[in-house]
Parts: structure tokens; sequence; C-alpha cells
């Protein structure tokens, strides 16, 4: 029987969850009726061999490949596992939250504060930093998935404790699986669970979950699923829990909550995990202390005022301009950008399909013309113009459709542009002659026309009822970044205005999608990861709140497309369809492809020790995931802690840039 949220009681559920084995259990959480599965053949009818390993007890689980590290292996290379503890670290907001007013990350309401995934929640596995996507037993010792993928046990560490003592258990799994697969989560936490169709408690320490979609997505998604006690919260559904003090095993625990603007993690010095290899010279610092700013400007200086201690820089204009000074060129502050491997997916205006006035092709692509890159946006030519889901990898679609692509496009040919079936997507450009941008305004004016819009007496845009083509850009930060857009919709008689919100409505509105455009950065990438694609683009998502299906896709083609990314079996059947997915959602000018970054630019405070190996794979602040672990956060340390002598010391904060 799956697991149904919502039609048992909350007692029901933890009692079926600590009394495995006990006769009459009802099947919620199931009670095992056999053994730990043990080393196996594929059964007779199972599918080709999956992409990962199977029918073993394993310690680590790689797509496509076999793991780096192996099962007796000492510690990650990018961590040292000699580094010092103590100090403080001290950081202001890792992204757009500005403040919180909960303790609870995995619901849709209220903001909670990103940090809690970074230091007080654990996972069942960790992902390494150096390799395209491979996860490492952490609150598991050992993993087993079934040849046909039709269930993934967890084994979970003798070791393993809670930050109250409690020992976790797959009651303690079973229970968050179901938690999180309840109402109101944030679909980010619900996607990783929404495979399962039922967990069963196979022992004190083992927890075996069947899988009703049978991808490696799936069996990567558990891995990633984060585990906290069954007391948290007093057993409540989770969308109730709102401000009690979260039981997880993580390595820091929260001292000091003053909402909205404060919160500090003092260490566990009982932390359970500390000399696992997957955590040795990881978490050295004392405390982490966060401290949010409403304003960007009031943030950098702030910065520049030595009130916290790392700043990551996403507008490029502002490292520039804004990274300089005495500060810097005494070498008190490092400026320093970060080349990563990382792919990235698209950051970019997004369209909202489920106003009447985008649904028009013609609209779109007008609009999509409108958006002049090469002459203000890259004057110092180091972004680069967002052309793909996939920038930066092979997995962007390249020239004709090769005839893998094709057998898997043709089906929905009726449905798509034509352009789908014709070279790769390449936005229009504005520097290849003087009159590049004019041009580009004259075949706008025409698609308008030719969707129904034409230019007034009044010098507005207006459909045949003599309705006004308005647009607005919904902003949480600030306005008037993109003047040169707004003039050039205005030349071609758009009503255009941006309107700024603070972040708790702006985040509201996302959830409901209430808005005409919205810039979204969807994030980085080692491998095109189908939970994160039918997040964002998956039909199923478009009307539900809390998703994040902005844009409101709802295309078969795509959902098809997704699913063949999910099951791909070997490297190429994911190449093939990822390209397949490219053609279409570029050509369909469901957004304004924007730009991507080659590296993450950040200045700190010249106080940092770090490893001497960086990781491939790495954001510098950000919530964790296979493509963005905060490797500053984690493996740095506080070079006034260190004792070693100079030539034994890992690592040094580089040589200041002015």
């Amino acid at each position: 029987m799956p697991i149904q949220p919502g039609k048992h009681s909350r007692r029901t559920l933890l009692k079926a969850a600590a009394l495995a084995g006990a006769p009459g259990l009802p099947a919620l959480v199931q009670a095992a009726t056999g053994q730990a599965p043990a080393t196996a053949a594929a059964p007779a009818g199972a599918p080709a061999s999956a992409p990962i390993q199977t029918g073993v007890w394993t310690h680590a689980i790689t797509a496509y490949g076999t793991p780096k590290y192996g099962p007796d292996f000492k510690h990650f290379d990018h961590a040292d596992p000699q580094a010092p503890k103590g100090g403080t670290l001290r950081l202001a907001n890792s992204d757009r939250r500005s403040s919180f007013d909960k303790l609870n990350p995995f619901t849709v309401k209220g903001v909670a504060q990103a940090s809690l995934e970074m230091f007080v929640f654990e996972r069942l596995c960790e992902m390494s930093m150096d390799e395209p996507k491979s996860m490492y037993g952490l609150l598991a010792e050992a993993m087993f998935v079934e040849p046909d993928l039709s269930s993934v046990s967890f084994r979970l560490r003798a070791s393993a404790r809670f930050s109250n003592g409690d020992a976790v258990t797959a009651a303690d799994v079973a229970d968050s699986c179901i938690r999180l697969k309840g109402k109101l989560i944030r679909p980010v936490h619900a996607t990783l669970v929404q495979a399962v169709s039922r967990a069963v408690v196979v022992d004190e320490r083992t927890v075996r979950f069947e899988l009703s979609d049978r991808s490696t997505n799936a069996v990567f998604g558990l891995g990633k699923m984060c585990v906290f006690s069954r007391k948290w919260g007093d057993g409540k559904p989770l969308v109730d829990v709102v401000t009690d003090m979260p039981i997880a095993s993580g390595p820091y625990v929260i001292d000091v909550a003053e909402m909205p603007s404060r919160i500090e993690f003092r260490r566990n010095p009982e932390y359970w995990a500390r000399d696992l290899p997957m955590r040795r010279g990881f978490f050295n610092f004392d405390r982490v202390a966060y401290r949010l700013y409403k304003d960007d400007a009031v943030r950098r200086e702030a910065f520049k005022a030595g009130e916290f201690d790392i700043y990551r820089e996403l507008s490029l204009s502002q490292f520039a301009r804004a990274h300089q000074g005495p500060k810097w060129r005494d070498g008190r502050i490092v400026k320093r950008p970060w080349p990563v491997e990382t792919g990235s997916m698209l950051q970019a205006m997004d369209f909202n399909l489920r106003r009447p006035k985008f649904k028009d092709i013609r609209v779109r692509e007008a609009i999509v013309r409108a958006w002049d890159f090469e002459t203000p946006m890259n004057r110092t030519r180091y972004f680069k113009r967002a052309n793909s889901m996939f920038n930066k990898t092979d997995f962007a679609a390249e020239g004709l459709p090769s005839p893998p692509e094709l057998a898997l496009l043709e089906p929905f040919r009726a449905e798509l542009p034509a352009t789908v079936f014709g070279p790769a997507f390449v936005a229009p450009k504005t520097d290849t002659h003087p009159g590049a941008l004019r041009d580009s305004l004259k075949i706008a004016a025409k698609l308008f026309s030719d969707a129904g819009w034409n230019v007034a007496t009044d010098g507005v845009l207006r459909n045949a009822q003599g309705q006004a083509f308005t647009m607005e850009m919904m902003e949480p930060s600030r306005t008037g970044r993109y003047p040169e857009f707004e003039r050039n919709l205005k030349r071609l008689g758009v009503q255009y205005t941006e309107r700024l919100v603070d972040f708790s409505l702006y985040t509201r509105r996302l959830d409901v999608k209430d808005f005409d455009m919205v810039i979204i950065v969807e994030g980085k990438f080692t491998l095109p990861n189908a939970n994160d694609l039918f997040q964002l683009y998956h039909s199923s998502q478009a009307n539900k709140e809390g998703s994040q299906g902005y844009r409101g896709v709802t295309s078969p083609a795509v959902d098809a497309l997704i699913e063949h990314i999910s099951k791909a079996r070997t490297m190429d059947d994911l190449r093939t369809a990822a390209r397949a997915l490219d053609r279409v959602v570029m050509w369909n000018h469901w957004q304004i492809g924007q730009l991507y970054s080659p590296g993450e630019n950040m200045s700190y405070w010249n106080k940092f020790g770090m490893p001497q190996v960086k990781p491939r794979y790495f954001q510098i602040d950000s919530i964790p995931d296979e493509h963005s672990l905060p490797w500053p956060l984690w493996c740095w340390w506080d070079k006034a802690s260190d004792k070693r002598p100079a030539s034994t010391a890992a690592g040094s904060a580089p040589a200041a840039s002015s």
C-alpha cells in the first residue's frame, strides 16, 4: 500500500515505524516481511543495465561510472583533514531571502534561512564536489539498489545521532519521508520523495524504499533526502512545525535565533560524524553567525566595514567597480574569481504563459528581440549569452538534430515550432553591424503585427479591441537595471514597468504565479537532473502553488523528454535527450535567456586558510546540492586558529588584487 499522508493519524504512522516486525501493522511504513537485501543478480526480465551500481551493498553510488573514492578512503581531496577548529565565521544573506520567520525549511508558507540546510540538517548521503554525480553514504553506511531499480535500501550507521543524543533509526528515516510527502511541502523537497510508493522498515538500522518511478533520479533523490527526528514538532505534520527547534543530525545547532534578521549556530562538540571520511576537514568554525540585510548597497558597505567575512558578488559591474579600494590594495580584503566546471542552467526573464498576451509565440519572440545583450549588457565581455538550458557543457544542442534526437522529437512535430528541427538556437545578435539592433526591432514589430498587435496613433501597442500591451517585471531588490531593454520596448509601443516588492511578497507572488515576467536563475548542474527539470518545466508543476514551474509550461513534448532524461541508461542517451529538450525549450521562446558566468566571483577578508586542492564543482555560499556544495563555508578555516608551522599548513589566502 502506498504511503498516503492525511489518511492515517500521526500516532498510527509512528507506531508503524516503531514496531517494525509486529503483526497486523498498517502498511504505511510497512514492517519488513523478509531479510535485508543481499547481493543479487538481475532478475529475469529486468531492464537493461542501470547506469549506477546495483545488486550489491555499496558505500557510494555514481552515475555513468565508478566512484572516485573507494570504501576505505580517508578524506575528500578538497578538504584538509588536519584543518584546525576555532573562530567565528560571519556571513550575510546567501540568497535573496532578507529575513526569516520560521525554523522549518521544508514547507511552502513562511521564509526559513537557507543556512539551516547547510549546517543543521543532513542527508542520507553526501555528494562529492569533484565528480559529476556521486553520492557517498553519510547517515547511511551502505546502499543497495535493486537491478531493476524497483527499490533502494539504506543501512544506517550505528553511530548516527541527532542533536538530542538519540540514535538515528530506520523509523526516523521513514517518518521523514512520510512528512516530506505531506501537504504544502516545498516542491524541491517533495520531488525527492515523490517516487516512493512504500517505505519498509526492515530493522532498526535498515529502511527500504519501493519506487513507482524506476529511475536513477529517484535513487539519487532519496540519497539527498533530509532526515530529522520523529520527535521534532512532537510528530506534527511539517506544515504545523514552524518555530520548533530542529532535532537533526548536522554539525551545528541553533544558538541564537532573533527573527527576522539574525541567526547563529554553535558547532556541536559531540557531532557524531566528525571523524568520518566525508567529514574530515569540514566544519572548522566554532560558530557561524548570520546577519541579514534588506538592501544590497547596505550589505556591500557592511562587508567593507568588516561586519561579515565573505561576499559572493552576482553583479559583474559591481564586482568590477565596488570591490576595490584601500582594504583590497593592502591585502586586508582579497578579491578573487573562482573558475568552476559546473554547468549553468538558464538565467532568464521568464514569461508567465498563463497570461493570455504571452500565449502567442510571435509575441514572445518579438520581446526577445528587444533584449540587447551585446551592446550594454556585456561591455566587459566577461559574461556569455545564455543560448541553452545547459550552458558550458556538451549537453547543449549543437547544429542540426542528430538522428537519435529526431527520433525523440518526431512524435511531437505537430506541437513544436518548425525551428526545433533546424539548427540549434542562437539568440539574435545586435553587434554584427551598426544597424543590427534596428533590424531586429523591425522584425519584432512585424511579429507583433502578425499576432494582432499594432502601434496606435498614441504610440502605444494595441490589439483589435484597443487594449494596450502592458508588461510588468517583478523585482525583489532593485529596479532600473535594464534601461536599454525598456527603451527598445517603448520603441515597439510596449508599456513596460518594473515593480519592486519586498521579499516576502515576492515569494508569495512567485508561489501563486502572480506576475507578468520575473528573472529566475535556475542554478548549476553537473549532469542534467530530471528532478530539477521536472520542477521547472513539467506540466504538472504549471499550476501548483509553491512550485518552480514559473513559466507555466504545459507541453507533452517536454514531459516526454524529461522522462527520457530520467530513464537514460548511458551517457549518450542522456546527452541525446538533453539536447532534444534544449531545442524545444529555447525555440519556444518561453523566456529571454540572459547570461552566465564562467565562475564564482567573491571578495573575502584575508583571515582564511584553505585546502590546497580546489574542487571541480562548488558554489560560495549556496544550499547544498550535487552542483553547489558551499566549499568555503564547509572546508576553509580561521588562520588565527592554525598553530601549525607555516611549512605544514595546507593553504593560505591568495594574493590580493585591487
